[in-house]
């Protein structure tokens, strides 16, 4: 008999292998998250009309759920595709979500939103997602072409375009909390890309002797309503005192239902009127409670105890996305995941920010916990990319047939 060389089938499929090394504390934290953010929303919604024979809370908790399922596939999916194949997506995503943005500023609503049949959403939220992949993109491929491109000065220039101009044309939209996520995002792709300290350095003199020119011209002219927010934060942190007025309606009980709380809350979600819940008299403010004032609806039905989980558990999937970055393979991976953490912190922050007096009332839904529709998608798509870069973030090595 003919000597051959012998093999071993594989045990595993490259699939199933996928799936076993997956970072399972970023995928049980995000749905932590998830789950805690339905039984909130159905809390934070209940005082709003009924819809399909259902409370508020029921209809919108039920919403978050088709949300949920529809993001698990695309988070899946993008955790097992290579991201090195979805960045190719990112600057067609990106010119789609700049001619959204634009579209939007006629569209006449409030919320910027456009609507693509029963579906609605914010394209300033999907351009962000978009722009943090076209960023990796670029970054990552035109050094390849010349290696001016590899410099620090251009790449700083290509990270400040691609976030300056939708900055701009949300700033247009009056959009100023939205606005406002872009700055955190490029910080932390700029730290991520290796750019050196002394363009950071300068780059920060820069922004902070640019400050009053954004608020006495660009501001006023872009958001009244956002100066007149800022100029009452500004001065409740001068006085020390949040007045209960029209234009501190908001800030002032949702500030007032977290003080109040103690370490275990109220009596927990649905808190009654009984157990002295300001969420229950309709004090914060019950129209939005189960989006933008979510977490003062969290804080004083949970406590301090509660709110303190929520946070551990948001800083724990910030230091997963950090832990994964660190071991990418590449410039595009550290980007997206250095990305992803910016725009995950620039939400926390503004939104539990604004209902403990720590920055001005700003619409702003918390990531994956607020009734946020699409942007629970975007959120766990994003995180599936994440997720990509940890899977993918060595060769696998291929056996020949």
């Amino acid at each position: 008999m003919k000597a051959g060389k012998l093999r071993q089938a594989p045990l595993m499929t490259p699939l199933f292998r996928k799936i076993l090394g997956m970072n399972w504390v970023l995928i049980l934290t995000m749905y932590g998250l998830l789950i805690f953010g339905v039984f909130a929303i159905e809390s934070g919604a209940r005082h709003l009309d009924q819809a399909n024979g259902m409370s508020g809370g029921e209809f919108f908790a039920g919403r978050q759920k088709l949300w949920i399922a529809l993001g698990s596939v695309v988070y899946f999916g993008a955790a097992l595709v290579d991201y090195r194949w979805v960045r190719w997506l990112g600057v067609p995503m990106y010119v789609v979500g700049l001619a959204l943005t634009v579209k939007a500023m006629g569209s006449g609503d409030s919320a910027h939103r456009l609507s693509l049949g029963p579906i609605s959403f914010q394209p300033a939220q999907s351009a962000i997602a978009a722009g943090i992949i076209a960023i990796a993109t670029l970054a990552q491929d035109l050094p390849k072409v010349h290696r001016f491109f590899g410099e620090p000065f251009f790449r700083v220039l290509l990270i400040g375009v691609l976030t300056g101009i939708p900055f701009l044309l949300v700033v247009k939209l009056g959009d100023m909390g939205s606005a406002l996520v872009w700055v955190p995002v490029a910080v932390v792709i700029m730290l991520v890309s290796g750019i050196p300290w002394r363009y950071l350095i300068f780059l920060g003199a820069m922004s902070v002797g640019m400050v009053p020119i954004g608020y006495y011209v660009v501001l006023p002219t872009a958001s009244e309503r956002g100066t007149k927010r800022i100029e009452t934060y500004l001065e409740s942190v001068d006085t020390g005192v949040v007045e209960h007025t029209d234009d501190t309606h908001g800030a002032f009980w949702a500030s007032t239902a977290v003080g109040k709380a103690g370490w275990k809350g109220m009596g927990g979600f649905g808190a009654t009127e009984e157990s002295q819940s300001i969420h229950a008299k309709k004090l914060i403010p019950w129209t939005t409670a189960h989006n933008d004032y979510i977490f003062a609806v969290i804080a004083e039905e949970q406590g301090f105890r509660g709110a303190l989980l929520l946070v551990t558990a948001f800083a724990l999937l910030l230091i997963q996305c950090l832990f994964i970055a660190f071991y990418s393979r590449d410039l595009a991976g550290r980007i997206i995941v250095g990305g992803v953490v910016g725009l995950f912190f620039a939400h926390m922050f503004e939104s539990i920010g604004m209902c403990v007096l720590l920055t001005p009332i700003t619409g702003i839904p918390l990531p994956l916990v607020s009734y946020s529709g699409t942007f629970a998608v975007i959120c766990m798509f994003l995180l599936g990319l994440v997720q990509s870069v940890w899977v993918h973030r060595s060769k696998y090595i291929e056996v020949e047939a």
